[in-house]
């Protein structure tokens, strides 16, 4: 036979119920007699039956993840972050892909697969205010990433407008004044892209510069190729540009490989600046400067808004009401990892970090 919760309360010398509040992540316990309940469940082995507490309390322990596109580094590194957040709730991940389609972010907001999750956290790529506005039903859910919404949902993004004028100031600090963005797209004001190029803009002109049109390119998406061809288009120009700023690493990655098939020096000749601080980044034949935001955070923050609001719906520990919790949105913080696609070498032998 397997251990009881009896067995537990035993070993803790508690009650059967002190140990069940325990497993069921109950707040107002003491931190000695949690630490010692805890102790007993790891030394007996004790895992929780997870169709009894489902049957018993009417949730599954198993909150949802929807990202774009788990090929793409970053979310591969959000997910594995919200995983490990989830965790310390005892909760299991349940992860989605949607290709970044309105459609199917639609479909997972409303609810698909409610009956197997407690939670949603998603983020979304084409999603409109109005399919959130139209939400009746489905689980708690938080939004994640950087598109800006005027939904009654927590939000966990970062300021691209801020962060772009971090990695352009950077870039204007080291003389550069022909500084292109690659990675525009005709999409909405509130989409990372445009939040993104306004701040290039908005920087650009409190250095006293103009923003030039021919220096910003359009992508079809946000990968190597795409980088690469506009890249190529900028080289083109009859003034090309002594730095660029790229919608994300991998775009910036596609510029860094055509620059050195063309024999240019970087960042001598062209500075490049990414963004998310994806590993493939660090190790290249010039490791990238890249805006870093802080992925343990976001991942850590949706997780935690998340819980509250499954607690508070299901009249949880904590006694909440979900009308109560007044939505927020929150920006965790980013920096500006400084490395030889800026400096060089010689002078980013070891990466710094510039605070956002």
């Amino acid at each position: 036979m397997g251990v009881s919760l009896k067995d537990v309360a035993l070993r803790a010398g508690v009650s059967v119920k002190t140990v069940s509040n325990v497993v069921n992540n109950y707040p107002h316990i003491r931190p000695g007699t949690r630490e010692r309940v805890q102790r007993a469940i790891d030394e007996l082995g004790y895992r929780p039956n997870a169709t009894a507490r489902h049957l018993r309390t009417g949730r599954s322990g198993i909150i949802a993840l929807a990202v774009p596109e788990l090929g793409n580094p970053y979310f591969a590194d959000l997910a594995a972050a919200v995983i490990d957040a989830a965790a310390h709730h005892g909760h299991t991940v349940l992860l989605d892909h949607t290709a970044g389609l309105r459609t199917n972010e639609t479909l997972v907001s409303q609810g698909f697969r409610s009956h197997l999750i407690d939670g949603l956290i998603l983020s979304p790529i084409q999603l409109e205010n109005e399919d959130l506005l139209r939400r009746t039903d489905g689980p708690p859910l938080v939004l994640l990433g950087e598109r800006e919404y005027d939904a009654p949902y927590d939000h966990i993004a970062i300021d691209n407008v801020a962060a772009a004028r971090l990695a352009v100031r950077h870039l204007l600090d080291l003389g550069r004044r022909r500084i292109a963005f690659v990675g525009a797209r005709r999409e909405t004001l509130r989409q990372p892209a445009h939040l993104r190029l306004r701040g290039w803009r908005e920087e650009i002109l409190r250095a006293g510069g103009t923003p030039r049109d021919e220096l910003v390119v359009a992508t079809d998406g946000y990968d190597r190729l795409d980088g690469a061809v506009a890249m190529t288009r900028l080289l083109a120009l009859p003034e090309p540009p002594d730095a660029v700023f790229a919608y994300n690493d991998l775009v910036a990655l596609g510029a860094l490989r055509v620059l050195a098939e063309r024999g240019l020096r970087v960042p001598q000749d062209v500075a490049v600046v990414g963004f998310d601080d994806i590993e493939d980044g660090r190790y290249g034949g010039v490791s990238l400067t890249t805006v870093a935001p802080d992925k343990a955070a976001i991942a850590r923050l949706a997780v935690d808004c998340l819980i509250a609001r499954i607690e508070a719906g299901a009249g949880g520990a904590a006694g909440a009401d979900r009308a109560a919790i007044v939505p927020r949105r929150i920006l965790p913080g980013h920096t500006l990892v400084v490395r030889e696609s800026t400096t060089g070498r010689a002078r980013a032998a070891e990466p710094r970090l510039v605070p956002g």
